[in-house]
């Protein structure tokens, strides 16, 4: 049998294939979607062997949300927006889990009503690697390890910090907030800063304030959120009693005049923020107590370090800044 690109034969019926170019996908482990605090530990103290055993024991236990949970939960409602066979958003399961210690990950979805159907489960290994034929604009997972080496093969994938928090069901929207410099733009400034310190900086800010920087990370995440945006508005423009839920924030340690080459440069990528926050070394963990993001992305682990007690927060290692990190032990995810 020939499958096309477009459509295949299943059990004799020509279906149309389901394709993933016009979506925003999401890749996330499941240590990132629940909190796994207690089957890490029986696999890090006990081994393989008895975590599985230990699986298998609460297979009926439902896990507890994680860290990106609350996230993922609002991020799929706004699938409403769409056609139940043509959803604007697909959330995929990447794990490290073999398919036997995974049914518990699969079960706990199937509770919560998420309406997450697809999944990889790879036994000791990290499937990262399938994120360009999946389409992923964002992997997120608990293992920093797995996140570091997605990172460097080029890919956007994010290390979620802190504690799981209890989540507002009745609040409805899902706030975003990004950090410039090696999160939606390269770490090109921030290596200038580093080599030049903050008049450097400034000065190269000025002198180069009419040229874009090159785009980091997540900015096609960040593209694929505007999309969604763009929908809400399409939907408002119809209902006028609609309520737009989707809101982007930039939270960054620039301040004027370095402001200017950093709004210039979302332009010139022709993406959008809703707010932007130049905070001039401003503890970035005091205006999240404020703006409550459902999750926040720097690149920086000092930053996280404030942010990460208040908010769900997420570590991209991209950068020179990045490269001399420890590794991290191995957990199942």
């Amino acid at each position: 049998m020939i499958e096309s690109t477009e459509n295949r034969l299943i059990k004799g019926v020509l279906v149309a294939a389901y394709e993933l170019a016009n979506r925003l996908v999401i890749g996330i482990a499941s240590s990132a979607l629940f909190d796994l605090v207690e089957s890490d530990a029986v696999f890090q103290d006990e081994g393989e062997e008895r975590y599985r055993a230990y699986q298998a024991e609460h297979l009926g236990d439902t896990l507890r949300p994680g860290v990106a949970f609350p996230f993922i939960r609002r991020l799929l409602s706004l699938n409403d927006l769409s056609e139940e066979d043509n959803p604007l958003v697909e959330v995929i399961v990447l794990s490290r889990n073999d398919p036997d210690t995974g049914l518990r990950v699969m079960r706990s979805i199937e509770t919560y009503e998420l309406p997450i159907s697809r999944a990889i489960f790879m036994q000791g290994r990290s499937p990262y690697k399938f994120m360009p034929a999946l389409n992923m604009s964002l992997f997120l997972s608990a293992n920093a390890g797995d996140v570091r080496e997605a990172v460097s093969q080029g890919l956007p994938a994010g290390h979620v910090l802190g504690e799981p928090y209890e989540d507002d069901t009745s609040d409805r929207d899902l706030r975003i907030s990004f950090d410039f410099d090696g999160v939606l733009a390269t770490d090109e400034s921030e290596q200038v800063y580093k080599t030049g310190g903050i008049e450097g900086f400034r000065a190269h800010e000025v002198l180069n304030a009419a040229v874009p920087h090159d785009a980091g990370p997540l900015k096609e995440f960040l593209a694929s959120i505007n999309r969604i945006q763009q929908r809400e508005e399409e939907e408002r423009q119809k209902d006028a009693d609609y309520r737009i839920r989707l809101h982007v924030s930039l939270v960054t340690a620039r301040n004027a005049p370095a402001h200017e080459r950093a709004l210039m440069s979302l332009k010139s990528w022709g993406v959008t923020v809703n707010d932007a926050f130049f905070l001039g070394g401003i503890d970035k963990g005091e205006i999240m107590k404020v703006l409550k993001p459902h999750i926040f992305f720097d690149d920086q682990e000092g930053h996280l370090a404030s942010t990460s007690r208040t908010t769900p927060s997420v570590h991209v290692p991209f950068g020179k800044l990045n490269e001399q990190s420890p590794p991290e032990a191995p957990t199942k995810s």
